[in-house]
Parts: structure tokens; sequence; C-alpha cells
């Protein structure tokens, strides 16, 4: 197997664990909202490099290629963009504010979750 095939298998691999880490989110938010509780801070949840993934977009796994390739530029942003509303939603519902939670999550929440699931899927195919 050549570098580029096992590397793209790599990828592959963690753009398939990205889309069910991120997919467990929005149960993860509906149940702060529910509950008022979190185990884990809105800082966290808006760091895009804390989350299994993150840490693999900004660790020295892949090559300056991929990194510099319109797909992963993409991911990358719409992963920052996808925590950043996770972030808010939690400190919404950790603050209270159940209603405010609840609508930023089945609106930009919703949109921004989309995006990375489809850009993610994306990349997927491209890499077949």
């Amino acid at each position: 197997m050549s570098d580029s095939t096992l590397m793209n298998s790599g990828i592959s691999t963690q753009v398939s664990n990205a889309i069910g880490a991120h997919g467990a989110w929005k149960l993860r938010l509906k149940t702060a909202i529910t509950t008022g509780r979190s185990d884990i801070t809105p800082e966290k949840a808006a760091c895009d490099n804390e989350c299994a993934f993150g840490k693999w977009l900004y660790g020295d796994e892949l090559d300056a290629g991929t990194k510099a390739g319109l797909p992963f530029q993409v991911v990358k942003r719409l992963h920052g963009e996808f925590h950043h509303s996770a972030g808010s939603v939690l400190a919404l519902a950790l603050g209270g504010r159940t209603a405010d939670a609840q609508a930023l999550l089945n609106g930009d929440y919703t949109e921004r979750s989309d995006k990375l699931v489809r850009a993610l899927s994306k990349w997927k195919r491209e890499l077949i």
C-alpha cells in the first residue's frame, strides 16, 4: 500500500469518527438544556482543539499538502464554528436560559453542525 493510500485511509477513519462524535453533541446539549448540568464547561466545549478530532486536525499527523488543501481548510473552519456554537448553547443552558439555549440549538447550532457533517462527508468521498 502506498503512503498516500495509507494517509487517505487514516483521514477517512478520522472523518468517520468525527461525524459520529460530533453527532453525539446534540444529545449532550439537549441533556444540558433539560438538566441545567454538564460534565464539560462552555469554554471547553467552544474549543475546537480539545476533542479527539480537533487534536488530530491541529496535530502533526497530516502532511503540509493536506493541511493546505481546500477540504482541510473548510473542515477546520466549520469545526471551529461548530464548537463555538456548541459552547454558546451550553453557556445559555447552564445559565438557566433554557428557551434561548433551545432556540440556538435548533437554529445556529444545527445549521453549523449540518454544514460540518456535509463537509466531512464530502472530504471522505474525495479520498476514495
